[in-house]
């Protein structure tokens, strides 16, 4: 097996009048950045390739150590003798649209005005995400992909592309996911977003050249909500318990007592470090009007219809967000529209994040469905 090399982020820019990308919301951009990172080598028939999709706040770089010294978010899968092997596959990951990791989005210049877009840019969908990275796949010269890939968010991108362009994958591996944003989940994403625009900071999304900085304190609440739903109360409970984070006892004052209360207050505070609060507000509000079968009245089985791939999905027995059940239910309806589909639940006492970082035996699923 070989060695990943030191990987940097690369820039495409779609500005030809035919790279117009038209958006679900009825607006269009004339130009726009897609930041992605590749890692293994094309075989002679150019049929090795695999797309994986990041999470909410993920990035294109997905394996190895990054230019500025970073690790992959989910090395443990992608690399030499792992699940998505570069030593036999080519793997493409890219930032997605309205993201703050390259790729275009509020943080970007507004060739309008020269200043960032801020909210003046235009509210995506997942499927408007999908349809930005298709043209990539051109640039690098690959008519047809091996197989999709993603959890979570990156499992709705990876089932939009088996929609969106049936022709063009064999394969979609879908992780801790689901077909729908459901109402709960689109409640802690309201709640989410409401932190950062009530921050004094925030100023209406107009905040990249203000001496005060970002939304920090809003965006930090935003990141203890969703981190709480990542994980399940099970290993909640085994981690911190009730544990005192230093004192002996209750200070019975409103500050940080408890272990667990410390821990999100980490998180949280250094969020702001890595991602944009615009971002923040644009990814999640895609994720929120995710629905795969939108366009077939609700009919989930009409919608995997419009299909031709194979699917893999993998759930997690602990995952609250996006439940066994759920994961279920799409593979019950792709079946019942003739696509070949597969469910494995996961023993994965840590919940939702269990994808990123319990490596069996999601490896050896994913081994054996990609042949």
């Amino acid at each position: 097996m070989g060695a990943l090399t030191q990987q940097r982020t690369l820039l495409h820019t779609f500005d030809a009048p035919e790279d117009v990308l038209a958006l679900d919301g009825g607006q269009t951009l004339a130009s726009y950045t897609v930041a992605y990172q590749t890692w293994g080598q094309l075989n002679a028939d150019r049929s090795n390739a695999i797309l994986i999709f990041h999470a909410l706040s993920g990035d294109s770089h997905v394996s190895g150590e990054h230019e500025d010294g970073r690790i992959g978010w989910w090395d443990l899968m992608v690399g030499p003798g792992c699940a998505f092997d570069t030593d036999r596959y080519f793997i493409i990951c890219a930032n997605v649209l309205g993201g703050c990791k390259g790729s275009t989005g509020p943080s970007s210049t507004n060739p309008a005005t020269g200043r960032p877009y801020a909210t003046d840019f235009p509210v995506v969908t997942i499927n408007d995400m999908v349809r930005a990275q298709r043209p990539l796949l051109d640039v690098l010269g690959i008519g047809k992909l091996l197989a999709v890939t993603g959890g979570s968010m990156g499992g709705m991108l990876a089932l939009a592309f088996t929609q969106l362009y049936p022709e063009m994958v064999e394969r979609a591996v879908v992780l801790a996911s689901a077909h729908a944003q459901h109402a709960q989940a689109i409640a802690w994403n309201k709640i989410g977003r409401r932190a950062i625009m009530n921050d004094p900071l925030w100023r209406g999304g107009n905040y990249y050249d203000a001496p005060e900085g970002p939304p920090r304190h809003g965006l930090a609440v935003a990141r203890m909500i969703g981190h709480v739903t990542y994980i399940s109360e099970g290993a909640m409970d085994r981690k911190f318990g009730r544990a005192l984070q230093t004192a002996e006892k209750e200070s019975f004052s409103f500050g940080v007592d408890y272990s667990v209360e410390s821990y999100l207050a980490y998180q949280g505070s250094i969020f702001h470090q890595r991602f944009d609060a615009n971002s923040y507000l644009y990814i999640t509000r895609a994720i929120d009007y995710f629905d795969f079968s939108a366009q077939t009245g609700g009919d989930l089985v009409a919608a995997f219809a419009k299909t031709r791939a194979r699917f893999l999905f993998l759930s997690y027995d602990a995952d609250w967000l996006y439940s066994p059940e759920r994961n279920d239910a799409m593979a019950v309806a792709a079946r019942a529209a003739g696509r070949e589909a597969v469910h494995h639940k996961i023993h994965a006492p840590l919940g939702h994040d269990a994808f990123l970082v319990q490596k069996e035996p999601q490896t050896e699923l994913i081994r054996e469905f990609l042949g």
